[in-house]
């Protein structure tokens, strides 16, 4: 018998497996995907957000835990659990160095485009390397991973975990252990689900139907849904989620980040009818992007298009995709598929209630829009040089908020209880602290930070239970 089972393939899922095997479990991790597409939401990752109170390697400046929590708290509007939010964040102060044990390189401090290195550090080689680097090591402890193993039913009574029941090409087997770990992502790739959360648009089609899935197609939710079922309290809202605002020709499936649309803040977003349904300035595009996926989402056909000029190219990271290029906006509305009066009219509105002073993309210089509304509260330049250029939009899933309540040792919690042997780490309990909105890196800290706690529980939990079988 197995001491820990850890249920998953990516982030979260690794280090409680690295952590129990550290401890001396006899760990087995099983991963429902194949080899070449393991690792999950995490292969699609750059870094992770990481409180410091001074300068540390690949960190500048200063970011202590109370601005680390006034940043979740603000993008949260609130929905989080205040003391596992705070645990991650001052557990994320000292991760690195275990993260580098495992292989993991970072990348040094960079301007530019990726000149968040004061809140975050970045992987060098993204999160496939990172995931690579996990499993490598994995191996090296003697961790069992057995690939195209999935997980589809878990005996679970009275909130205490005996056996997973696992499907594979040769059939279904029970495998027991002394105690669990699930971190099998969310069920943001379960089209039906997505259906039954989002309902019907004002055209009687399913508004999910629109959606594209940023990460991987094997996060299904089969264990979230078994666990809700088998009596595990649920937390979070299956509408929320992380979601971008992603260029509308990406790929359904592991588009990952090349294809999210960075302009936002650069210009105005319209949706179908040519309106404006939100401030494009409202804060920084680090804390606000992945709030533009469920605005799209809440629009007429799940659509909108952003809208640029000369002025804003090379100053945001360019999608995989170019945009519509034209010299006139009746053009680029017919390029984009939208009324032309609608748009020249939208824009010019716009042109009209901006008033610059000068501008700094690089903090919230104030070029605030004047009676509009919505306004444009940062960085309104008017759209007047051309070539104008467009992207439409869709909705882009990363990985959704509805999860399991857990508590600070990530035991999940039955009718209020804490379950003595089954733990969860990841993106099935991150509504425990994204109760909505997101800030970058934050999901990279809440895998790393719970998945190891998780796994540090998992083990003693499975050495208690080898003890009271000795006696």
């Amino acid at each position: 018998m197995f001491d820990v089972i850890v249920i998953g393939g990516g982030n979260a899922a690794l280090c409680a497996a690295l952590t129990a095997r550290e401890a001396g479990a006899r760990v087995l991790l099983l991963e429902s995907a194949p080899r070449e597409w393991r690792g999950g939401n995490s292969s699609h990752t750059r870094n992770l957000r990481c409180m410091h109170d001074a300068p540390q390697d690949v960190l500048t400046g200063a970011y202590p835990e109370e601005e680390y929590w006034q940043d979740l708290l603000k993008v949260t509007g609130g929905l989080t659990d205040e003391s596992l939010a705070r645990r991650a964040i001052r557990e994320s102060a000292h991760c690195r160095d275990w993260m580098r044990r495992h292989g993991v390189h970072f990348q040094p401090s960079l301007s530019g485009t990726l000149h968040l290195s004061r809140t975050n550090a970045f992987f060098m080689g993204g999160g496939k390397a990172l995931v690579n680097a996990y499993y490598r090591s994995a191996e090296a402890l003697g961790i069992e991973i057995r690939y195209e193993h999935e997980v589809v039913e878990l005996d679970v009574r009275d909130g205490v975990f005996y056996a997973a029941l696992v499907t594979t090409r040769q059939g279904t087997q029970r495998i027991e252990a002394k105690a669990c770990v699930v971190a099998s992502g969310g069920f943001e790739s379960n089209r039906a689900w997505l259906r039954e959360a989002w309902g019907r648009n004002e055209r009687g089609e399913w508004a999910a139907d629109h959606f594209l899935i940023r990460g991987t197609r094997f996060n299904q939710g089969v264990l979230l849904k078994a666990l809700l079922a088998k009596g595990a309290d649920q937390i979070g809202d299956p509408t929320q989620c992380h979601a971008v605002a992603i260029d509308a020709r990406a790929p359904e499936y592991d588009g990952g980040i090349c294809t999210r649309v960075d302009c936002v803040s650069l210009g105005i977003v319209i949706n179908r009818d040519g309106e404006r349904f939100y401030d494009e300035g409202e804060d920084f595009w680090p804390k606000r992007y992945a709030i533009w996926g469920r605005l799209v989402a809440q629009q007429p056909g799940q659509i909108a298009y952003s809208i640029i000029d000369a002025k804003a190219i090379g100053r945001f990271m360019p999608p995989v995709f170019p945009g519509v290029k034209a010299d006139t906006l009746a053009e680029l509305a017919r390029g984009l598929g939208l009324d032309a009066a609608k748009l020249t009219a939208t824009v010019q509105q716009y042109n009209r209630a901006c008033a610059p002073k000068e501008f700094d993309h690089a903090v919230l210089d104030g070029n605030s829009t004047q009676g509009l509304a919505p306004r444009k509260s940062n960085w309104a330049l008017p759209i007047d040089v051309p070539p104008y250029c467009g992207y439409a939009l869709r909705p882009g899933i990363t990985f959704t908020y509805l999860g399991v309540k857990v508590d600070e040792c990530a035991a999940i919690h039955f009718g209020g209880r804490a379950s003595a042997n089954l733990f969860a780490a990841g993106e099935v309990m991150a509504g425990n602290v994204l109760g909505k909105g997101y800030t970058a890196g934050v999901g990279m800290t809440l895998g790393t930070v719970f998945g190891r706690i998780a796994g540090a529980s998992a083990a003693a939990s499975a050495s208690r239970g080898a003890q009271r079988a000795a006696a």
